[in-house]
């Protein structure tokens, strides 16, 4: 896990902050165990247990599942990453001044979407499984989620760069992942990205998480399927195009007509990809992050 010093890791730096916790984790890195057994080993009440375990799921750092057992049904918990990577700001006295730009998923302009594929409201799903007819549906534009097999979704950004602003870099940051039938944490895809009709490069996701619910995915919203994605960050620049830190390609701010006055963004799942395993889009109020598309142009 990557994260920072923003305010949204806070559940991260409180679930940490916890000496009960802290055991918990060095139980688990030994072992999966149910909340009985952590119990008896800190000697504490199961509820108490269950309370520190759910703050360590809704960080991140652990995972459960239901079992059966013997008696019944168990919640067997286990260690959901290898270590936390905390990065901390280069230069915090220089502010690097932007334009930002705050796009729900789904205000998009134009889509070619294929089986299996959906959207869905932080209260219900729009239409049905599988019909990409009600991507046009005007419930749309309060999507929370949505998913396909192959195919695009493309969006349009005002661009508010004035004459006398030189842009240095395009920051779009969003949750994404694969998508298949049900879920699959193994489950690559090859999802590429376009500005302009310039094709950026391609991130291959390496599946569709569903073991562990999304902080933030309503209750409603079933347990056999995918519930978060993972944060990414594109990165246009004057030297190339990156995916958190990673060069994709030689693309850069000069080659996409940056000044237009209106972007498009495309995400898509090529059909001659060497993986098609599909798209996922999180928004505000499914995931992990409480975000939609987020779009910043830095300038000088």
């Amino acid at each position: 896990m990557q994260i920072d010093i923003q305010e949204k890791w806070l559940p991260v730096y409180e679930a940490l902050a916890s000496n009960v916790r802290l055991k918990i984790i060095n139980f688990l890195s030994q072992q999966p165990m149910n909340v009985k057994e952590l119990a008896e080993k800190l000697e504490l009440s199961s509820a108490i247990v269950t309370m520190h375990i759910n703050k360590l799921e809704k960080a991140g750092i652990i995972k459960s599942k239901r079992t059966r057992s013997k008696g019944g049904v168990q919640k067997l918990c286990s260690i959901a990453l290898d270590s936390i990577e905390i990065k901390f700001p280069k230069n915090i006295t220089k502010e690097r001044k932007f334009h930002e730009f705050n796009l729900p998923i789904g205000l998009y302009t134009d889509f070619n979407v294929n089986p299996t594929c959906g959207i869905a409201t932080t209260k219900k799903i729009i239409g049905y499984f599988d019909d990409p007819r009600y991507f046009l549906d005007p419930e749309r534009v309060n999507a929370a989620i949505l998913w396909l097999g192959q195919g695009f979704v493309e969006y349009k950004i005002s661009n508010f760069l004035l004459a006398n602003q030189t842009p240095e870099e395009l920051e779009i940051s969003m949750e994404i992942g694969s998508e298949a039938p049900g879920y699959n944490d193994n489950w690559p895809s090859d999802i590429s990205f376009f500005i302009n009709d310039i094709n950026l490069g391609t991130w291959t996701s390496p599946g569709d998480f569903g073991e562990t619910r999304g902080t933030l995915t309503p209750e409603w919203w079933g347990r056999n399927v995918n519930q978060h994605g993972v944060l990414k960050q594109l990165h246009i620049r004057n030297n190339g195009t990156f995916i958190d830190g990673d060069k994709i390609s030689n693309v850069a701010l000069k080659d996409i007509d940056i000044t237009r006055k209106q972007l498009t963004f495309r995400i898509a799942v090529l059909k001659d990809a060497a993986h098609v395993g599909g798209l996922t889009i999180y928004g505000k109020g499914f995931g992990n992050y409480n975000q939609d598309l987020v779009f910043r142009l830095y300038y000088n």
